[in-house]
């Protein structure tokens, strides 16, 4: 057992609790940044542990190609290579081996591929991608899994249906050989169908993974379809199990999967956002490139107490982003993630003292409009 519920939500499926991964412990609903290669963006491991976030995400695929196992495993693992010491979890890699290249060809037991890179032709079968996460040393290893796009037909939703149950099986099989305090978890797919979905899910629950994720949302379907998914599994999901809806990440999103009953998320926006001018403050978002903040000497958000909040101005920042500093880069991303952080805080908080919904519409408002003015 790695999940503990602490408090729910009388009015809806949110919830607080703890992940408990190698004597860690996470407080929950919590937001992992994305360290895609090894690095979060334009920061370090010190800014990370600034921050103070003690869950991050790796990802499989691009570690796999560059710098490889061999290196990897030269170092004791990801955490050392990079000298982070808090939880880590790792995507398979099945989503971008779809989506980088489509030199892509399934097999029963796995799929062939060819790098991004050079064109190098390789093959992910469950198992080597659980042996490829075992020299990663993540505490989260996630399942290969087949997602499909966001408009697959029913017969391609079908077929990864399938395929993803089959791997699942075969990725726990191979696991319970060797755990090694490493954490696997399943993942869900089906499209938007309900009923795909919910075939999915209890298949999923019926093998002895330590968290279920939600898999193939917010990849190109309507809104309404992502909203409706959500709230039609979140009363089938096991509340004994933490519940991570993979690549999500706005504002709105995040309400709505606390609404439903997730645990977890990752997402790339708020520091790729961040390097294209927009960061995320206590009123709304700011677009750093428009003019009117060009005289601004107000710091980003009044309500912030993160280093670039108290140093520098709204037109100072414009100006970095204005001559392609690469300053912006580090400075924005460092404010939009203590952002994200403290507003997983106050999130937690409203669950804890019954004001979710408050929370949730105040919130909601705020990141519907395109941007705040002053």
């Amino acid at each position: 057992m790695i999940f503990r519920e602490k408090t729910r939500d009388p009015h809806s499926q949110a919830r607080t609790g703890t992940l408990i991964l190698n004597g860690m412990e996470i407080e929950t609903p919590v937001f992992m940044p994305v360290g895609t290669r090894g690095a979060v963006k334009s920061l370090d491991s010190g800014d990370i542990d600034e921050l103070g976030f003690d869950l991050i995400l790796g990802n499989t695929y691009h570690l796999y190609l560059r710098p490889g196992t061999e290196v990897l495993e030269r170092f004791g693992g990801l955490k050392n290579f990079i000298s982070y010491n808090r939880a880590l979890l790792t995507d398979s890699g099945g989503f971008q081996v779809f989506s980088l290249n489509s030199l892509f060809k399934f097999e029963k037991d796995g799929v062939q591929f060819r790098s991004h890179i050079d064109g190098s032709p390789h093959t992910f079968t469950p198992e080597k991608v659980i042996d490829i996460q075992r020299v990663i040393g993540s505490d989260i290893m996630m399942v290969l899994d087949d997602c499909p796009p966001g408009d697959a037909s029913p017969i391609r939703i079908r077929e990864s249906l399938e395929r993803t149950h089959r791997w699942a099986e075969m990725a726990v099989n191979h696991w319970q050989k060797r755990t090694n305090g490493q954490h696997l978890f399943g993942i869900v797919q089906g499209g938007t169908n309900l009923d795909l979905r919910l075939e999915s899910l209890g298949v999923l629950n019926s093998l002895p993974f330590s968290g279920i994720a939600i898999g193939g949302l917010s990849v190109g379907e309507p809104r309404p379809d992502f909203i409706r998914t959500l709230e039609g599994i979140s009363r089938f999901t096991d509340r004994n199990r933490p519940l991570y809806l993979m690549g999500v990440g706005t504002v709105p999103d995040i309400l709505e999967g606390v609404r439903n009953g997730v645990d977890m998320f990752d997402c790339v926006l708020p520091t790729r956002n961040a390097r294209n001018g927009q960061v995320f403050t206590s009123k709304g978002k700011i677009n750093l490139r428009n003019e009117k903040w060009k005289f601004s000497d107000e710091p980003l958000d009044l309500e912030c107490k993160c280093k670039v909040c108290k140093r520098y101005s709204i037109g100072y920042l414009r100006h970095l982003h204005h001559v392609k500093e690469l300053t912006a880069f580090s400075l924005s991303t460092f404010h939009n993630l203590s952002f994200m952080k403290k507003f997983m805080f106050e999130l937690r908080s409203s669950i804890q003292v019954g004001k979710f919904d408050e929370f949730f519409s105040k919130w909601k408002i705020l990141y519907e409009r395109p941007e705040i003015s002053r």
